[in-house]
């Protein structure tokens, strides 16, 4: 073991970009933060840029920052990063200095109902870490200091090893591939041999291809549009049994054929788009189950009665809760499916405006893009 006074010297700012006005990132020094009991300093050696970070950037939720909105607040965004263990807090014994590790974004507070019940995701005391209210509640890069930065403190309940042979890039995926197991975990569990439908074929849509095709579903239907042409593809390799272009037929209607009139067991939705419920309740067999995965712009129109009289499940997931990262890595190190295929870009710290475009925008059909400290 690697105690704390043996440290790295770490120089006392470091360069990290904050939120300004929504849109608006700008890079400056800050303190570089010290770790308390059961945390540690982490060298964020790489950081991938997620659709959710693109909300909070641009709208303010889900992140909260002191009580409101993140804006104007000297707040640094970002959560699915990886780096490398530089300090330890008081009694830190998990982790040795120089270890490689992977985050989740969310440390519950630890003293309430849901984080008592395993379900930190769902802290009741979310975004209570400030002032006279704090109740120990970390979610980096949405109530606390996120990864667009030289360094961040993490609790060690939330850090993931690293093998050696996972590269950073890859790594910065465990969050995502982890997102679509802790999907898979809510709706009960996939069973072998179970239909799966996975609508949008984003990052975390494309994780659960994998994810659930490691885990036996059979089978697996990924849907897309034109404008997914590429995703589609790659979500073949990750092991989809069937692809579906919506442009060329209603995604409900092949389910339907795939199945033979059956419908699937389980939809992980991941589109965010407006009928997008009612669309995967009519996919389903009676007794089936949906996963919500995405953001909606915009209050949409569900048909309640059809979900009450066909017995459908509806959930609901925030991040990668109940440890399912360690699952999700697990499937990567054992090369169940090949987490780099989304993998597109790769910037440095210098450029993070750049990469949220690109992600934002699909440049050059951008799919996951990654800042990398060391490049």
């Amino acid at each position: 073991m690697v105690s704390a006074a043996s440290s790295p010297v770490i120089r006392g700012k470091m360069q990290a970009w904050v939120l300004g006005s929504p849109g608006e990132l700008e890079l400056v020094e800050k303190a570089v933060p010290q770790p308390g009991a059961a945390e540690v300093l982490v060298r964020i050696d790489a950081i991938a840029v997620c659709a959710t970070d693109l909300e909070v950037i641009y709208h303010g939720p889900p992140a909260l920052i002191e009580g409101g909105q993140p804006f104007n607040k000297k707040f640094t965004p970002g959560h699915e990063y990886m780096g490398t263990v530089v300090r330890l807090g008081p009694g830190v014994d998990e982790f040795d200095i120089g270890a490689r590790v992977a985050v989740e974004v969310h440390a519950g507070c630890g003293r309430c109902e849901r984080c008592r019940e395993g379900m930190y995701t769902a802290c009741l005391n979310y975004g209570m870490n400030y002032g006279d209210r704090n109740k120990g509640h970390r979610a980096n890069g949405f109530t606390t200091d996120g990864g667009f930065a030289e360094y961040a403190v993490n609790h060690v309940n939330t850090l993931v090893r690293v093998p050696d042979a996972m590269s950073d890039e890859e790594a910065t995926l465990i969050v995502t591939a982890g997102t679509a197991m802790y999907g898979l975990d809510v709706m009960g569990g996939l069973i072998a041999g179970q239909t799966l439908v996975v609508t949008g074929p984003g990052p975390i849509g494309l994780m659960g291809v994998g994810v659930a095709k490691a885990l036996g579903a059979q089978p697996v239907i990924l849907t897309g549009t034109h404008a997914d042409l590429r995703r589609l593809e790659l979500g073949r390799k990750l092991g989809a049994d069937q692809i579906v272009n919506v442009h060329d037929e209603a995604a409900v209607a092949a389910v339907m054929r795939i199945t033979q009139g059956k419908g699937c067991h389980y939809v992980l939705e991941c589109s965010g788009a407006p009928n997008a419920v009612n669309e995967a309740a009519r996919m389903l067999n009676r007794g089936g189950r949906i996963c919500l995965a995405a953001f909606p712009q915009q209050p949409a129109l569900i048909d309640i009665a059809y979900l009450v009289s066909n017995n459908i499940y509806l959930f609901g997931i925030r991040g990668e809760g109940r440890s399912a990262t360690h699952r999700a890595a697990a499937l990567m190190q054992q090369r169940r499916f090949d987490a780099r295929l989304i993998h597109t870009h790769t910037f440095p710290l210098q450029e993070v405006p750049t990469a949220i475009r690109y992600s934002r925008e699909r440049v050059d059909d951008a799919i996951k893009v990654v800042v990398k400290m060391s490049l």
